[in-house]
C-alpha cells in the first residue's frame, strides 16, 4: 500500500489514521471522532492587533428553519400581519416580543434584539451557510464556521478540553473549513447521552493498552517524517489528546445526571432544553465556543397550531431563559456572549395553509450578555415587517458584532490554501451601538 504526498485527498489521510488507529486501540474514540482531526496544537501567533473584548466564551444558539420574526421578537400588533400571536410587555419600557415568551419578557435588560436583520438568499442552505460563515456558498472552497474562525484568531487554550463543541447539528455545522483540521468542532450527537466512547476497550488488559499506543506511535513515525503535512500531525496530537481526555475529570461535565432534577427541568428535557444545559456545562470548564440548536421554525403551515409556535416557542423560552438566570447567578455572564441567530425570516402574509413563507428580507437576531448593551432594539422593520425600515443590519454585520464583542480583530484576514484571503465577517462592520 503507498500512499503519494502530493494531491494526497482528506479522505485518504482520514482512512489511513483511522485504520492505523482502530487496528492497534480497538474501538478507542472521543465523541465518535475518528475520521475527524479535531483535536490539536495550534501553531498560529497570538493576535496583537486584538482589541480588549469582553466575551472570552460564546454559547451560539441556531434556530433551524427560518424563525418567525414577527412571532418572536418583532411583533406588529394591532395589524393584521400578526395572527393569532399577541404581544406582551417586557422588563424594559417600550419592548414587547411575543407572547411565547414569558421568561425572556422578564431578561431582556441582557438582550439586544437586532430588528433590521436582512439577507438576499431565501433558500435554507445557503442562508445558513451565510450565517456560520458570512460567505456565499462555492463550490471551489469551504468557508470556516465563525467559531472555528474565532479559535484561530484568538489561538487554542490548550487544555484538556477542546475549545469547540457542537451540540445536535452534525454535518449542519460548516466545520472548520480550509483551516487547520483542529480546528474543527467536537460533534456531540445527543446531549443526554454525553461524549461517547471515551474508555479504552475492556478487552485490553494491564498495560495493553500503552503498549498499543506505543505500537501505533512506532508505526507512524516513519511515514510522519516522510510526509510532513499538518494534516497528518493534527491526527496525531489528536491521538495524544483523546488518550489525555480519556482519563480526565473534564468529562464530567457531560453527565448531565450530576445536575439536580429541578434544574434539568428547568431547561426542559427535550434535546434542546439538555443541549443548552450541556452548553453552559461546558462554559463552566472554560471551552470557548459551543453551537447548539432548535429545529421546527419552518413553519409553512399552521403556525399558530399547538405544534408549531406555541410548542417551538416554549422549548426556547424555557432552556434560553434558564440560561441567562444560571449565566447571571454564576456571574459568568460577565464574560459569555449568547447568541441566538435563525437564517432567516418569514413573509408577514399568512397563507392559505395557515402559515408563513419565507422571507429574507427582514427579520430578527438577538446578542445578550458579555459585551452587549442589554435592555434596547436596534434598527426596526416597517409596520408589516415586510422590509427594513431603519438601520440596516446584514448577516456579515453581525457576524463581525459578535467578532467585535470577544475583541477579535474582524477585518484580519486569513488565507486559504489557494492564497485567497477571508475574514471572519467578510465586509460586515461591527453595530457598535450594541456593543458595550
Amino acid at each position: 500500500m503507498s500512499f503519494q504526498s502530493d494531491g494526497w485527498d482528506e479522505y485518504t489521510r482520514r482512512a489511513f489514521m483511522a485504520y492505523a488507529a482502530q487496528s492497534c486501540l480497538g474501538v478507542v474514540a472521543c465523541g465518535g471522532l475518528f475520521g475527524n482531526p479535531l483535536l490539536g496544537a495550534d501553531k498560529s501567533p497570538a493576535n496583537p492587533r486584538r482589541a480588549n473584548g469582553k466575551a472570552t466564551n460564546v454559547i451560539y444558539l441556531r434556530m433551524r428553519g427560518a424563525m418567525s420574526h414577527l412571532d418572536t421578537f418583532d411583533p406588529k400588533p394591532g395589524r393584521p400581519e400578526q395572527g393569532e400571536t399577541k404581544a406582551i410587555d417586557t422588563t424594559t419600557p417600550g419592548i414587547q416580543i411575543a407572547e411565547y415568551f414569558p421568561g425572556l419578557a422578564k431578561l431582556t435588560n441582557h438582550m439586544a434584539i437586532v430588528r433590521s436583520a436582512t439577507t438576499t438568499t431565501g433558500d435554507h442552505g445557503g442562508a445558513t451557510y451565510l450565517l456560520q460563515t458570512s460567505y456565499r456558498q462555492l463550490a471551489t472552497i469551504r468557508h470556516p464556521a465563525i467559531g472555528a474562525f474565532a479559535n484561530k484568531l484568538l489561538g487554542l487554550r490548550k487544555k484538556t478540553l477542546p475549545d469547540y463543541f457542537s451540540i445536535g447539528l452534525g454535518e449542519r455545522n460548516a466545520g472548520s473549513g480550509y483551516l487547520e483540521p483542529e480546528f474543527t468542532p467536537v460533534p456531540v450527537g445527543d446531549p443526554k447521552l454525553g461524549l461517547k466512547n471515551t474508555e479504552a476497550p475492556k478487552y485490553l488488559q494491564g498495560g495493553q493498552f500503552d503498549e498499543r499506543m506505543n505500537l501505533i506511535n512506532k508505526f507512524s513515525a516513519e511515514f510522519r517524517s516522510k510526509y510532513p503535512q499538518k494534516q497528518v500531525e493534527a491526527y496525531s496530537e489528536y491521538y495524544k489528546q483523546a488518550i489525555t481526555l480519556m482519563g480526565s475529570k473534564d468529562l464530567e461535565a457531560f453527565d448531565l445526571n450530576k445536575e439536580k432534577d429541578a434544574v434539568r427541568d428547568k431547561y426542559g428535557r427535550d434535546s434542546f432544553g439538555q443541549g443548552v444545559l450541556l452548553a453552559r456545562r461546558l462554559i463552566e470548564q472554560d471551552v470557548r465556543w459551543v453551537d447548539t440548536s432548535l429545529g421546527g421554525w419552518d413553519m409553512h403551515n399552521d403556525i399558530f397550531g399547538d405544534k408549531a409556535m406555541k410548542s417551538v416557542g416554549a422549548n426556547l423560552d424555557r432552556a434560553m431563559s434558564a440560561l441567562i438566570e444560571d449565566l447571571t447567578a454564576s456571574g459568568l455572564i460577565k464574560n459569555t456572549l449568547v447568541v441566538l441567530a435563525t437564517e432567516f425570516g418569514r413573509k408577514p402574509t399568512i397563507s392559505e395553509r395557515g402559515g408563513r413563507d419565507h422571507h429574507p428580507a427582514a427579520f430578527s437576531l438577538v446578542l445578550a450578555g458579555a459585551g452587549i448593551k442589554g435592555g434596547m432594539t436596534y434598527g426596526k422593520s416597517d409596520e408589516r415587517g415586510q422590509n427594513v425600515a431603519d438601520d440596516t443590519a446584514h448577516v456579515t454585520d453581525f457576524n463581525a458584532t459578535i467578532a467585535a464583542a470577544m475583541g477579535l480583530d474582524y477585518k484580519q484576514e486569513i488565507h486559504s490554501k489557494q492564497g485567497r484571503p477571508f475574514r471572519i465577517a467578510n465586509e460586515g462592520e461591527p453595530i457598535t451601538k450594541i456593543l458595550a
